[in-house]
């Protein structure tokens, strides 16, 4: 089989994925993997250890697109809507 036509592969950010996004899936991922998923994002955004995270469902690679200061900023505003 020949190709015809180079492929193109994104490595960046897809930006059509938001960070609420981005934390939803990875929230899920650890539920689902039987881990406590607050303590271990909040494990990640104070230590920046992407071990916090579980590589199930690729949620470590998901949120290691996302700047740790973006998830700070997105869970402030989420929690501040919401009071």
């Amino acid at each position: 089989m020949a190709f015809e036509e180079t492929m193109k592969i994104n490595l960046e950010f897809d930006q059509e994925k938001t960070v609420k996004d981005v934390l939803t899936q990875v929230y899920d991922a650890l539920k689902v993997k039987g881990y406590d998923p607050v303590s271990q994002i909040v494990g990640y955004i104070l230590s920046g250890d992407p071990t916090y995270i579980t590589s199930y469902n690729g949620a470590r690679g998901l949120i290691a697109k996302v700047e740790r200061d973006e998830l700070l900023e997105e869970l402030v505003k989420t929690y501040i809507k919401n009071i």
